[in-house]
């Protein structure tokens, strides 16, 4: 049998440590016998087949890509291919480019009071991608986004108040999944850095929305 092959593109801001958690990535996916190619340009949107690809996996925060390299990854997408990613490595990848964001289903604008432990809900409890996962804390950036209506969401956090008073009692999603076009798309706005995949549910949360959307 063939194996499923993986493509994962990190670069961007080094605060969310894209490298290391390219390598983190790169070992869960290999424990389930995928082949992994890691790149770390986008040129590899626009150089490679991106059809022999059952996963793409984007890992830059906060970064620029070119009109050929996004057309090329989007058309993957809407053809089949799968697309993963968390936390601004894939829901702040790139900021001025709305067909990116359309098919990401949402975009961080905002993590009120940096760092802090807060609450994350499973809302869909009978997916398999949350199955068996209790509501748990997690201590990172809260991540407030502008999201799509049609995400399938998975997971929500509600805000406080405590920062900005305005948002008090917003429930925000945390985990969603999607189709675009023919490919179906998971992200969670969980993994700051590379330590985090050490919280279970989070890297249990990522893992299994990942290997959902290579099918």
């Amino acid at each position: 049998m063939q194996k499923k092959q993986a493509l994962i593109v990190w670069g961007g801001w080094e605060g969310h440590t894209p490298e290391q958690s390219a390598n983190v990535t790169k070992t869960i996916l290999e424990k389930h016998d995928f082949g992994v190619t890691v790149e770390s340009s986008t040129k590899a949107y626009a150089d490679l087949d991106l059809t022999k690809f059952d996963l793409i996996v984007p890992m830059i925060t906060m970064s620029t890509i070119e009109p050929e390299e996004l057309k090329c990854l989007v058309a993957a997408v809407r053809a089949g291919t799968g697309l993963a990613g968390f936390h601004g490595t894939m829901g702040d990848s790139f900021r001025n480019e709305v067909d990116y964001q359309f098919m990401v289903g949402g975009q961080w604008v905002q993590h009120p009071g940096d760092f802090m432990t807060y609450q994350v809900n499973i809302t869909k409890s009978d997916d398999p991608i949350v199955a068996g996962i209790e509501d748990f804390e997690y201590h990172s950036e809260q991540y407030y986004m502008h999201v799509d209506p049609s995400n399938e969401v998975l997971a929500t956090t509600t805000f406080n108040g405590d920062i900005m008073s305005e948002i008090e009692g917003v429930v925000m999603p945390v985990a969603w999944k999607r189709k675009h076009g023919e490919g179906r798309v998971f992200y969670s706005g969980l993994g700051h850095n590379a330590d985090e995949f050490e919280h279970d549910a989070m890297r249990t949360i990522f893992e299994r929305g990942a290997l959902w959307a290579a099918r």
